[in-house]
């Protein structure tokens, strides 16, 4: 594309709509808070880069000549357009510099948000990007609620109201430190004796312990009710209570054999991952950016 040759600065072009609106370079300087000296100065400016005299000039007041008309048409659907241009440019500028607040459940807020949180930095480097941990239950209340933007949830069962996303999968485990008799043992536990022991649990409302619970049906009290997954952890690793968390959550413990993986034979506990949102108001910017990041992590693992 050749640039044309005659367009002259978009702030000149405005000082002449001014004064052919107002009729007057006085009262185009009032409006435009300059000197009357400077409007005149660039009226003069733009007819010199046009080549054709715009305005002519009386004690009266100041009129249109027939090529001003036609420039004056023209230069209106140039700043027009130029409005638009500078809007959208500050509508991509707001959405770099804006706020996400996500409630997330904790296996993801503690284990997986981070990275998506730092990758959607490179995306939005001004943006302010807050996680609020909580169980799966409080999730849906706050995006119900509207006091979040996005949810992320680990618990089966969806809110109707909300619109949903799976963005990956985990499975819960059950472990326990090496020196428990589960797991000096050669066999796996059936899932009755499971279901029969006093575990370190999650509260309710957690998506671990909604997904137990759904698993068994009736279980056993819990022996200790904590609220985040590293106490959970803490609790088995300090004690001989076995618990059941996200194999996410427990890997680094495995490899390096601080936990035990327990068989329980002809049990799993899958689980999807969902990103939540308030149906009537969708995705938009980052929420949607942070929701595709967090689906292709999980398309990975």
């Amino acid at each position: 594309m050749v640039l044309p040759a005659r367009v002259p600065d978009l702030s000149a072009l405005d000082v002449v709509v001014s004064v052919a609106r107002s009729g007057s370079m006085s009262a185009a300087a009032r409006e435009q808070n300059l000197s009357q000296q400077a409007i005149s100065s660039r009226v003069h400016a733009t007819e010199r880069e046009l080549g054709v005299v715009l305005f002519r000039r009386s004690p009266s007041g100041t009129e249109l000549t027939t090529e001003g008309v036609a420039v004056l048409e023209w230069a209106a659907g140039l700043l027009d357009a130029a409005e638009k241009f500078s809007a959208g440019i500050e509508s991509l500028l707001g959405n770099k510099r804006a706020s996400l607040t996500v409630a997330a459940s904790m296996t993801i807020a503690e284990y997986l948000i981070p990275s998506w949180a730092l990758n959607l930095r490179r995306l939005y480097p001004e943006a302010r990007i807050s996680v609020r941990p909580m169980n799966s239950a409080d999730v849906a209340r706050e995006v119900l609620a509207r006091t979040v933007d996005l949810g992320f949830i680990e618990g089966p069962h969806v809110e109707p109201r909300l619109d949903s996303l799976t963005i990956g999968g985990d499975e819960l485990v059950v472990v326990t430190r090496p020196e428990h008799p589960w797991a000096t043992g050669t066999r796996a536990i059936s899932g009755d004796e499971l279901a029969r022991t006093p575990l370190v649990q999650r509260e309710p409302g957690s998506g671990t312990r909604i997904t137990f619970e759904d698993a068994f049906g009736e279980v056993a009290d819990p022996l200790l009710e904590l609220t985040s997954v590293a106490a959970v952890k803490a609790a088995v690793l300090g004690s001989d209570a076995p618990a059941v968390l996200s194999s996410l959550s427990v890997m680094p413990e495995l490899a390096d054999g601080r936990l035990v993986r327990i068989s329980v034979t002809g049990v799993r506990m899958p689980r999807r991952l969902r990103a939540v949102w308030d149906r009537s108001g969708g995705l938009h910017g980052p929420a949607r950016d942070l929701v595709q990041l967090a689906t292709q992590d999980g398309q990975q693992r």
